[in-house]
Order: C-alpha cells, then sequence, then structure tokens
C-alpha cells in the first residue's frame, strides 16, 4: 500500500535479506551455515523470539564495512520508498557489532552515507536512533553511549530493545537519565512479551516519549486510559507479533480495539526481512485480516506523522500530513 506513512519502529539490521546476505559474505570472506539463498530464507521461519534472535545475531557476521552498512541502509530505503515511506526513523544495535569488532564509527558513518543521500535519491527524510540491548548489561550501555558521543549529530535518540522478559526497564535507568542530559530522544521497546507494568516503567522511570509494541497495555484499563490521555504513541508491528507468536493469528491482534479505545496507534515493520513484510505489507495485512476502512488506515498513516520526532521540521510535518489527506485508495 502506497498510502504516505511514517516508519517508526525499524531495526535495520532486521532489513538484512537472503541475497544481500549472501552478496556481504562473499565480499568479506564469510562463512555462512546455509548452501544457498533459499535455504537460509527457510531459516528465517523461526517460532520465537529467541529463536529469531539468535538468527537474526549469527547474520550480523556478514556486516564488517562502512560500505556494508551503506547497502544496507540504502535496500532498505528503496524498499521502504516503493511501499510510501516518507520518513523513517531507524534503530540500529551498535553493542551487537562492537563485540564482533566493528567500531561505532563504521556502523554510523556507513548508515550515514546512505540516510545523508536518501531525501534526494528515495524521497525519504530519514533519523538514527540508537538501540541498547536489555539483555546486555547496563554498564555496557553507559559504554556504548560514550562511545557514540562523537557522533551524536547523527543520533537522534536512544532506544532498548532484544529479548525483554526479565530485563524490566528500570534496569538501564542511568544511561536513559544521560541520554536525557544529552538532549536525546528517548523511546523503549515495553509491552510486546513484557507485563504492562514494563510500559509503565519505561513512562515514569527511563521517560519515554513513545512506546514501542505496546499491545499488552490494552490487559490494563488504567494503563490504556493514561496513553491516551498523555497521547503516548505506540509504534506497533502487526506481522512480527504474529511471527513470534505474541498473537496467533493477525485476526486477533487487538489493533482494531487500540484504536476504538482512542489510542495513538501506528503500524510498522519491525524486522521486515525476517517477519514477511515491509511498511506497506503491514497495511494490507492489517486491511485485509482486520477488515480496516480507509479512514481507519489515513489515521494509522497520520499517526505515524504525528508520533515522529519532526519537531525541527513542522512545515516537512505538515506536508506529509497533507499527502495522507490527499491520497487516494
Amino acid at each position: 500500500m502506497s498510502l504516505p506513512k511514517a516508519e517508526l519502529h525499524l531495526h535495520i539490521e532486521g532489513t538484512l535479506e537472503p541475497e544481500l546476505a549472501f552478496e556481504l559474505a562473499a565480499r568479506n570472506g564469510v562463512e555462512l551455515p546455509y548452501a544457498d539463498t533459499d535455504t537460509l530464507r527457510k531459516a528465517y521461519r523461526f517460532e520465537d523470539l529467541q529463536s529469531f534472535l539468535n538468527l537474526y545475531y549469527e547474520l550480523m557476521a556478514v556486516l564488517r564495512t562502512e560500505r556494508d552498512f551503506e547497502d544496507l541502509a540504502n535496500a532498505y530505503l528503496a524498499r521502504a520508498a516503493a511501499q510510501g515511506v516518507r520518513h523513517a526513523e531507524i534503530f540500529f544495535d551498535p553493542q551487537a557489532h562492537i563485540a564482533r569488532g566493528v567500531e561505532m564509527g563504521t556502523v554510523v558513518e556507513g548508515l550515514w552515507q546512505a540516510l545523508a543521500r536518501s531525501e534526494a535519491v528515495h524521497g525519504v527524510s530519514t533519523q538514527l536512533i540508537m538501540c541498547f540491548l536489555r539483555d546486555e548489561s547496563a554498564q555496557s550501555a553507559l559504554e556504548t553511549l560514550e562511545a557514540a558521543k562523537p557522533y551524536l549529530d547523527r543520533i537522534v535518540g536512544v532506544g532498548l530493545d532484544s529479548a525483554e522478559v526479565g530485563h524490566p526497564p528500570v534496569k538501564f535507568r542511568e544511561v536513559y537519565e544521560v541520554a536525557a542530559e544529552l538532549g536525546l530522544r528517548r523511546v523503549a521497546h515495553a509491552g510486546e512479551e513484557g507485563p504492562p507494568e514494563y510500559i509503565v516503567e519505561a513512562l515514569d522511570v527511563l521517560g519515554v516519549e513513545r512506546i514501542d509494541h505496546g499491545l499488552r497495555c490494552m490487559e490494563s484499563p488504567e494503563l490504556v486510559a493514561r496513553l491516551v490521555r498523555d497521547r503516548v504513541p505506540l509504534t506497533l508491528c502487526p506481522l512480527s507479533n504474529v511471527r513470534l507468536r505474541t498473537v496467533d493469528v493477525l485476526a486477533d491482534h487487538p489493533l482494531p480495539a487500540m484504536l476504538e479505545a482512542g489510542l495513538l496507534c501506528t503500524v510498522n515493520s519491525d524486522d521486515p526481512a525476517y517477519f514477511g513484510g515491509y511498511a506497506g505489507d503491514n497495511f494490507d495485512a492489517v486491511r485485509s485480516a482486520l477488515g480496516l476502512g480507509e479512514e481507519r488506515l489515513r489515521e494509522l498513516a497520520r499517526n505515524s506523522f504525528l508520533a515522529s520526532f519532526l519537531e525541527h521540521d513542522e512545515e516537512l510535518r505538515a506536508r506529509y500530513l497533507a499527502e495522507v489527506e490527499a491520497y487516494e485508495f
């Protein structure tokens, strides 16, 4: 669906398609434990979050140089633009690369080579959000933020991702306080596998401005009321929720009920190479499986721009919103 939209929940490492993985492996002399792209694509049919993360980190081995990260970002931006994405706020996981001996500068500068030209080449404005791995230590997160300081002119905010259960937001209180002092925007994954209390903690302890996922908020009427009152955006990822068994089938997804409750929901792709669809594919899927009409789809697109970190360019935000209103289904 080419409805103009912003993508606010997108892990750039999760856009690594099998074909590019093999291309980069060949370029860098990395031996992948898969015979060919078809075999690798079959491996993308994992059963839960941990089996996905195991494959996700395994394939990162092919990302070594600035050129690799530039190629990865360019491939995503081309696909996203073809599906109506006009603005993308892109997550990246520096700890996963630093642990492999790839420096912060290699990652950021490589991504920036693509992002700096994105508006001219793809018609997509971009921002970069650095995520901390919640299954790593709080000290590691602090060290990662310190390593990022020379590149903060390229990074708009920080996020929190990876395995949620057993790693509550409070674990990262200190690094989020430092990020706030540095003027960085703050988001966090919460309420995907973790309970509604993790969403409350992300808001109250980390001071986040957006909740990534957040669908388990529906278990707490008090939390829903708060999110509605404070207009806290939720970056939902429907196809991801099905692939990771957060919901059994897309027809059971709580998105319609969330919209009906007045929540500021957006639809995003998360890790599209692994979860079976990019932003437009997710819009197509919810329209089909959940029976969302044109006005609900327009609302989701409108929400995506309202929830984006475009305060520095309200004129651009207004232009995107006008494109949403003018779109003909």
